[in-house]
């Protein structure tokens, strides 16, 4: 019996040990982002210059970046519009959804590993059910979270520290931030086009008044599906 107590006391204090690393990682991720050169390069024309650089390297680069800016607690909106405007809408869609994966997948991984057992030993029985609906109900929980917009990093780092499945959490993910990814980097994209081109009367061409809709749109997308969800 006392070794058992013994066992769990060590439990519990490696749970407080690693949730404090937690806790460290993410002030030491904000404050590098705040206070070191990396804010410089957060907009299109340095962030350009940088991956101009890179060459033929410059989209794996990006993807890099975007992947380690998530986990450093920089918006995702903010990585996709540089996305955009850099790669245009297409290549830039593809390049901001993988960076986004990789991105969402390593924070999920920092939250689990450090954070994951001091968070089951705070969870009491009523908050146990929800844990373990979220583990049954994992791939469409992260579905429908993806779809009405919940803030990306936050949820990344959050569902790490729930039973959830990685497997049911990844393809949630990846296919929950599919509509949004595109709707804005195609937004984007066609601005930066028409901005590069000089022609400012394709401001009312067909493709600019197609990614505004789309645009307006994704704003109902997380209405909609609570809508849907509400009726089932």
């Amino acid at each position: 019996m006392e070794e058992v107590v013994q066992q769990q006391g060590a439990s519990r204090k490696r749970a407080v040990v690693k949730v404090l690393v937690l806790v460290a990682f993410v002030i030491c991720a904000i404050a590098v982002v705040r206070f070191t050169p990396i804010k410089g390069y957060l907009n299109a024309d340095e962030l350009g210059r940088f991956l101009d650089a890179a060459g033929f390297w410059a989209p794996l680069l990006f993807m890099l970046v975007y992947a380690v800016g998530v986990c450093l607690f920089i918006p995702g909106t903010l990585l996709t519009g540089l996305g955009a405007a850099i790669f245009g809408a297409y290549w830039g869609f593809l390049y901001v959804w993988v960076g986004a994966m990789f991105g969402a997948s390593g924070a999920f991984w920092i939250g689990r590993t450090l954070g994951r057992e001091f968070a089951a030993s705070l969870i009491g029985d009523k908050l146990k059910r929800y844990d373990d609906a979220i583990e049954r109900n994992g791939f469409a929980t992260v579905l429908y979270l993806r779809l009405v917009y919940f803030p990306f990093t936050p949820m990344n780092f959050g569902m790490g520290l729930t039973k959830v499945h990685f497997r049911d959490y990844l393809f949630g993910t990846g296919l929950g931030i599919i509509v949004g990814t595109f709707v804005f980097t195609f937004f984007i994209g066609t601005l930066k086009e028409v901005w590069a081109s000089g022609n400012w009367g394709e401001l009312l061409s067909f493709k600019v008044f197609f990614s505004l809709g789309l645009f307006a749109f994704s704003f109902f997308i997380p209405k909609i599906i609570k809508k849907i969800k509400g009726e089932d």
